[in-house]
């Protein structure tokens, strides 16, 4: 398998109320989309076109305060200003995914209120405009324990299965492996964001030349199980 990330450039400033994948249609234009390409868009410009923004009322650090207790299922840690949240999709981030990086002057930014449903939503739309159906990843930036640094994940999956599961199968020596899932939507997202990026203008990628399974995956299927968590 060999992987090519083509940035999508073109998209603009997107605002409440967009037809992100009409948008994205004509950006991918160029690109000449085919099969064995993924789609992947950053959650910013996703929360943007379905209005999850919100306007900042009076003091930024306290309304940003309140506004991620609001958006948090529930509050892991808090170091300063610093919120460790669970949201309420069961995703463990920094201030329950409430940011100000490439937001509009006066508003936060928000966490969609269902990223696999986005991602389905966008994947259909760009089937009947386009004429491919390009799996699409909706991406985010997340740290991650114990690593410095961080990188995108995908926070909402259609059309591709986001674990490959190894388990049962041989590695290289003829030994069986017992616990390898390898979470490719992951690898792709932040592949993608390579050519993306907070500072270059550029919110979509298509990464080209994956041939893993196809299927009706979810980023939900990405959320460890809490019975399943050794750290909490």
């Amino acid at each position: 398998m060999r992987l090519e990330i083509l940035p999508i450039e073109g998209i603009g400033e997107v605002s409440p109320g967009d037809d992100l994948a009409h948008l994205l249609a004509i950006a991918i234009g160029p690109l000449a989309p085919r099969r064995g390409d993924v789609l992947v868009v950053t959650h910013k410009i996703v929360s943007k076109a379905e209005g999850a923004v919100r306007r900042i009322v009076g003091d930024e650090t306290a309304f940003k305060r309140e506004l991620v207790e609001e958006m948090a299922a529930s509050i892991v840690r808090r170091r300063g200003d610093l919120i460790i949240a669970e949201t309420k999709h069961g995703f463990i981030c920094a201030n329950a995914g409430v940011d100000r990086s490439n937001a509009a002057e006066g508003t936060m930014v928000l966490l969609p209120e269902d990223p696999d449903r986005s991602a389905h939503r966008i994947r259909t739309r760009l089937d009947r405009e386009v004429g491919v159906d390009l799996p699409v990843i909706v991406s985010d930036t997340f740290g991650r324990p114990w690593r410095r640094g961080l990188t995108d994940i995908a926070i909402g999956v259609s059309g591709l299965l986001p674990i490959l599961d190894l388990r049962g199968s041989l590695d290289w020596t003829g030994r069986e492996l017992e616990v390898t899932e390898i979470a490719v939507a992951d690898e792709l997202a932040s592949a993608a964001d390579l050519v993306m990026g907070k500072s270059s203008g550029v919110p979509a990628a298509l990464v080209r030349g994956y041939d893993g399974p196809r299927g009706q995956g979810r980023g939900a299927d990405l959320v460890r199980p809490v019975d399943e968590d050794l750290f909490r």
